[in-house]
C-alpha cells in the first residue's frame, strides 16, 4: 500500500488540478450532450450544469482529468463543484445530486489508479462547493433576520454529496471558494458526520475566496477571523482560491501561512478576467508569478482556478520538484474567538487593567438581568434591542452574552431571530457572541447562526458525565469555546476545595476524553454574594480568586470567567458601591488570572480612582480581612444614597440641572453632511429630525433623495469599491436609506398628483447557463433601498422569459448578472432578442466577468436602446435615476454612444497593431540557431 496524502504532503509540494469548468468549455457541448437520454423530459436549459455531465458524458469528465494527471497533477478534483440538492434546484435535478457525486467521484478514482505508482500516488479531491446561498444574510432587505437558507438544510444536503463522494472513492474533502464561513461550518460539520457514518478519517482541506483587496470574505470576515471560527476542527489544510490572480492572493496566502496551523493551499485564477471576460495569462506567463509561493516557501499545495489548463499545472508541477514545502505555523498558544474580527485572548500577560487582556462580556443583553431588554424583545422592538448591543460593544464590550431564557418567551425562536439580526450589524457582528441559555436546543440553535467562533454559555456535571460530554461534543462540532460552570451532581461549589475539584474533574474529561483543545475552556467557578449578612458568605470572593489563580497553576490553557455584578447582589440598587465592589474584585482577581468578566463594561470603574478610605474598607470586605468591614460597607452604603437621591431632588426641583451627554461630533455639520454620515454608518436615530430639517431647505421632497442621500449613497459605493467597506455594511447601508425612502414616502406622494410614486420598475434576472445570484441579490436588496420597484426573476432566466416579463410589467429597465464567461454571451443573446421585441428600454450589466469594453464591442452594437455596464451593486440606483430623468437621461444616453464609439474605435485600432498568434509564433526567438 502507497503512502497517504498525510504522509506526502511532509515531504514535497502537492500538486492539484486546473479548472473544469474552461475545460469543459473546450469540448463544445450542445444541450443534448449535458441532457443524454436519461433527461429529455426536465424543463429549463442543462447546459452549464457541468456536473450532469458525470452522468452524460463521462467520457468527457474522464478525459480531462487524464489530461490533468498526465501533466503532473497530484489531486485531481472530482467534478461536483454543485453536486447537491441546493445547487441542482435551479435545475429540477435535486433527486440526482447525489449520483452526480458519487460518479465525478467514481471516474476520478479509476483514472488516478490508473496513473498512480509507489513513487507519484494519484488522489482524489471531493469538491464541495459553497452554493450561491448564504446562511449568514438575509435575501430581504425589510427583515434582516430571514434566510434563503438553513444550517440545517445546507448540512443534511452536504450530507448527501459527501456520502456520494466517500461511496465514489475519494480520499480527501475540498470544501472551496468559501464566501459565508456558517457555509463551511456546516460543510465540515456534514464531512464529519458522514466520515463517521462510513468509518473513514478524509483529510478535509478548505480554501477560502475573498471579495475585495481588503481581505474579507463576502459576509464580511477577515482572513483572521475565518482561521478562529474554524479552529477547533481537524483540518488538513487552508488555503485560498478563484477571486484573484496569484499577485493579488500572494499576500492574503502570506497572512495564512504565518498564522494557521494547518498546511497551506493556493490555487488562484489565470489572472484577473480582462474586459471581454477571458483571462489572459499563459502557462508561461504564470509561472514566475507561482514561483514566488513557491521559492518563498509559501505553500504546501500548489494549483489552479478559473482559466487554468493541464499546460498551467504541467509548469507548476516542473517548479515544484526539489522544492521545500511551506513549514507549518505552531499551533496558537492563545485563545482564538471570532465575529467578523478576529479577537485573540493572550492571558499570557499579568497587569491587572492590561484591556488588551481582560475580555469584558457585555451584560445587557440577557433578559434575565436586564428589564429592559426583556421588555424590548417581548414587544418585538427588535431595533432598539440592537441598540443596546451597540452600545455595549462601543462602550468596550469585547464579547456580548445573549440571554432569552424567560418563561413567557419561545427563547429558541428569539435567540435564533436576535442572532441573525446581529449578523445584519456589522458594529455588533464584529465581536464574538456568547450564546447564553439553560436550555440546551437553544445553545445549538443558536450556534448554528453563528459564522464566528462563539462562547457557549454553559455546561457542567450537574446531570453527570454522560450529559457533560454530550454537551461538550456538540460544543466541538459547531466550532466553539465553552464556559464550565462549577457544578457536579452534588450541587454548586462554594468553597474553594469544592471549586478545584469540579474544575480538575472537568478539565480532564474535556481534554482526556473528548479531545478538546484547553485554550477553549473557560471556567466560572461561581461568582456569589458577599456581605449579605450571613458569615458563611463572606469568604466567597477570597475562594473564587484563590480557584482562579490554581486553575490558572494546574490546568494549563484554560481561562477563567465570571458573572461580576452577583458579587454585589446585596447592594442593588446602589449602582455606585456595586461597581466599586466590582472594580476592588476584578483588580485582584486578574492579577491571579480572570480573563473573562461578564460585566456592564461602560460602569466598569478604575480601581486606582477609587478614594482611598472608600478601595480599603470595600477590600476588607472583598477581602475577608476583618469582621464587622460589612456592616461598615452598607452604612457607606445608606450614606451614598443618601447623596445621590438629594442631588436628584434638587435636579427636580430647579437645583442644579442634570448634565447632558455631549452630542456627537457629527451631528454639528451641515444636515447633507449629517444625512450622507448616516447613510455610511447605518444611523437612523436620528433621521427623522434631519430629513425633516431637509425638507424644510429643499424645494420638494424628492430633491432630498436625488440630493443627499443619493450622495451618500454614491459615496458608500466608492467606498466598496475601494474594499473600505464591505458588504455587511454595504446592506445595512441600503436599509438605512430605504428608512430615509420611508420617511419621504408620504411628503413625496403629498405632492404627486396622482402618478406613481416609485422610483421605477426594474425587472433583475442571472441569464441562462448561470446559477450565482448572490451578487444580483445585492443589487435587488439596494434598488428596492432606494425607491425602485424590482421584479426578481431569479437564476438560469432564458432570454424569452426576460423579454416576456418586461412587456408585461411594462419595466423601465432590465438588470442582467452573470458570474461564469459564457454568461456573456447570453448577454448579447438577450440585447438581441429585446431588439426584435422592439424594446429600447435600458439594460444594466453587471458581474465579475463583465466589462465596459465587453459591453461597448459585443452587447451595445446589437441594440438601439441603453446598455450600461456596472461596476458593483451601490451604483444601479444612481445610474437608474440618471437614466430615468428627462434631462439628464437623454444627456447620459449620449455620453455613452460617444464613450462607446470611442473605446470600440481604439480596440480595433490596437488590434491591428496586433501580429496574429500564428505571426508571432513563426517570430519567436530560437535560443539553439
Amino acid at each position: 500500500m502507497g503512502k497517504t496524502i498525510r504522509e506526502i504532503v511532509k515531504e514535497k509540494i502537492l500538486i492539484l488540478d486546473g479548472a473544469m469548468g474552461t475545460e469543459i468549455q473546450k469540448y463544445k457541448l450542445t444541450e443534448e450532450d449535458f441532457r443524454g437520454d436519461r433527461f429529455q423530459d426536465i424543463p429549463g436549459q442543462m447546459k452549464g450544469n457541468n456536473d450532469m455531465l458525470n452522468i452524460t458524458r463521462p467520457d468527457v469528465i474522464s478525459d480531462i482529468y487524464r489530461r490533468y494527471l498526465e501533466a503532473g497533477a497530484d489531486i485531481i478534483s472530482a467534478n461536483t463543484f454543485s453536486s447537491q440538492r441546493i445547487s441542482q434546484a435551479d435545475y429540477h435535478l435535486e433527486n440526482q445530486a447525489r449520483e452526480m457525486a458519487y460518479e465525478g467521484a467514481r471516474l476520478a478514482r479509476i483514472q488516478c489508479d490508473l496513473f498512480s505508482t509507489d513513487d507519484k500516488p494519484r488522489f482524489v479531491a471531493g469538491d464541495v462547493g459553497p452554493t450561491n446561498k448564504t446562511c449568514s444574510m438575509s435575501p430581504d432587505v425589510s427583515n434582516p433576520a430571514a434566510r434563503e437558507i438553513t444550517y440545517d438544510e445546507l448540512f443534511e444536503d452536504t450530507c448527501e454529496q459527501i456520502d456520494g463522494l466517500v461511496e465514489g472513492g475519494v480520499d480527501v474533502i475540498l470544501i472551496e471558494t468559501i464566501f459565508d464561513t456558517l457555509n463551511c461550518k456546516a460543510m465540515i460539520d456534514a464531512a464529519l458526520t458522514t466520515m463517521k457514518k462510513h468509518g473513514v478519517d478524509l483529510p478535509i482541506m478548505v480554501s477560502l475566496t475573498v471579495s475585495d483587496l481588503a481581505g474579507r470574505t463576502l459576509s464580511g470576515q477577515t482572513i483572521e477571523a475565518f482561521l478562529a471560527s474554524i479552529s477547533s476542527y481537524p483540518i488538513f489544510s487552508v488555503g485560498m482560491n478563484c477571486a484573484f490572480g496569484a499577485p493579488q492572493m500572494k499576500p492574503f496566502i502570506k497572512r495564512m501561512g504565518a498564522v494557521a496551523p494547518w498546511y497551506i493551499s493556493a490555487h488562484p485564477n489565470a489572472g484577473l478576467p480582462n474586459e471581454m471576460g477571458q483571462y489572459d495569462e499563459t502557462a508561461e506567463s504564470m509561472a514566475p508569478k507561482i514561483k514566488e509561493f513557491l521559492d518563498e516557501g509559501l505553500v504546501n499545495i500548489i494549483g489552479g482556478c478559473c482559466g487554468t489548463s493541464p499546460e498551467f499545472i504541467a509548469s507548476y508541477n516542473r517548479m515544484a520538484q526539489g522544492v521545500k514545502p511551506h513549514q507549518v505555523a505552531a499551533k496558537p498558544d492563545t485563545m482564538w474567538l471570532s465575529g467578523l474580527d478576529l479577537l485573540d485572548v493572550d492571558d499570557s500577560v499579568k497587569l491587572p487593567m492590561d484591556a488588551s487582556r481582560f475580555v469584558n462580556v457585555g451584560e445587557r443583553c440577557n433578559v434575565a438581568g436586564s428589564r429592559k431588554f426583556l421588555r424590548l424583545i417581548n414587544e418585538k422592538q427588535y431595533e432598539e434591542a440592537l441598540d443596546i448591543a451597540r452600545k455595549q460593544v462601543a462602550d468596550g464590550a469585547a464579547v456580548v452574552d445573549v440571554n432569552m431564557d424567560d418563561g413567557l418567551l419561545d427563547a429558541k425562536v428569539e435567540m435564533v431571530n436576535f442572532l441573525n439580526m446581529i449578523a445584519a450589524e456589522p458594529e455588533i457582528a464584529k465581536v464574538p457572541i456568547m450564546i447564553d441559555s439553560s436550555k440546551w436546543d437553544v445553545i445549538v440553535a443558536g450556534l448554528k447562526c453563528c459564522q464566528g467562533k462563539c462562547i457557549v454559555n454553559s455546561i457542567s456535571l450537574k446531570e453527570g458525565e454522560e450529559k457533560f460530554i454530550s454537551h461538550a461534543r456538540d460544543v466541538m462540532r459547531y466550532g466553539a469555546a465553552v464556559v464550565v460552570m462549577c457544578f457536579d451532581e452534588i450541587g454548586q461549589a462554594t468553597t474553594f476545595e469544592r471549586r478545584i475539584e469540579i474544575a480538575e474533574r472537568a478539565y480532564r474529561i474535556l481534554v482526556d476524553k473528548v479531545g478538546m483543545n484547553p485554550l477553549d475552556i473557560i471556567f466560572d467557578p461561581n461568582v456569589l454574594a458577599i456581605a449579605t449578612g450571613m458569615e458563611e458568605h463572606d469568604n466567597y470572593a477570597v475562594e473564587f480568586i484563590r480557584a482562579t489563580e490554581w486553575i490558572h497553576q494546574h490546568l494549563p490553557g484554560a481561562h477563567v470567567s465570571g458573572g461580576v455584578s452577583n458579587l454585589s447582589f446585596s447592594f442593588r440598587g446602589n449602582t455606585y458601591i456595586r461597581e466599586a465592589i466590582h472594580a476592588v474584585f476584578l483588580h485582584h482577581a486578574q492579577l491571579v488570572g480572570m480573563d473573562f468578566g461578564i460585566v456592564n463594561a461602560k460602569a466598569r470603574k478604575d480601581y486606582a480612582k477609587l478614594p482611598e478610605a472608600q478601595r480599603e474598607l470595600i477590600e476588607d470586605v472583598v477581602l475577608n480581612r476583618r469582621k464587622g468591614a460589612a456592616d461598615e460597607l452598607i452604612d457607606l452604603a445608606n450614606e451614598i444614597k443618601e447623596q445621590m437621591d438629594a442631588a436628584k431632588a434638587a435636579a427636580k426641583t430647579g437645583g442644579a440641572p442634570v448634565a447632558k451627554p455631549a452630542a456627537p461630533e457629527w451631528r454639528k455639520e451641515p444636515v447633507e453632511s449629517r444625512l450622507k454620515y448616516a447613510l455610511r454608518k447605518g444611523i437612523t436615530e436620528f433621521l427623522q429630525k434631519d430629513i425633516d430639517e431637509a425638507l424644510a431647505k429643499y424645494p420638494h421632497a424628492v430633491n432630498v433623495i436625488e440630493g443627499p442621500l443619493m450622495d451618500g449613497m454614491n459615496e458608500v459605493g466608492a467606498l466598496f469599491g475601494e474594499g473600505k467597506m464591505f458588504l455587511p455594511q454595504v446592506v445595512k447601508t441600503a436599509r438605512t436609506m430605504k428608512a430615509a425612502v420611508s420617511i419621504l414616502q408620504p411628503h413625496i406622494e403629498a405632492e404627486n398628483t396622482g402618478s406613481s410614486t416609485k422610483a421605477g420598475k426594474v425587472v433583475m434576472a442571472t441569464v441562462k447557463g448561470d446559477v450565482h445570484d448572490i451578487g444580483k441579490n445585492i443589487v435587488c436588496v439596494v434598488m428596492s433601498c432606494n425607491n425602485f420597484d424590482v421584479i426578481d426573476l431569479g437564476v438560469m432566466v432564458p432570454a424569452e422569459q426576460i423579454v416576456k416579463k418586461a412587456i408585461e410589467e411594462k419595466v423601465d429597465a432590465i438588470g442582467l448578472s452573470g458570474l461564469i464567461t459564457p454568461s456573456l454571451d447570453e448577454m448579447v443573446h438577450v440585447a438581441h432578442e429585446m431588439q426584435k421585441a422592439g424594446l429600447r428600454i435600458p439594460i444594466m450589466v453587471g458581474g465579475a466577468t463583465t466589462s465596459e469594453l465587453h459591453v461597448a464591442l459585443k452587447i451595445a452594437p446589437e441594440y438601439d436602446g441603453p446598455v450600461v455596464w456596472v461596476k458593483d451593486a451601490s451604483l444601479n440606483a444612481g445610474i437608474c435615476t440618471r437614466l430615468f430623468d428627462k434631462v439628464e437621461g437623454p444627456k447620459f444616453v449620449k455620453e455613452l454612444d460617444d464613450k462607446y464609439a470611442k473605446m470600440r474605435a481604439e480596440y480595433h485600432e490596437q488590434q491591428q497593431k496586433l501580429a496574429s498568434l500564428d505571426e508571432a509564433r513563426k517570430n519567436k526567438l530560437n535560443l539553439f540557431e
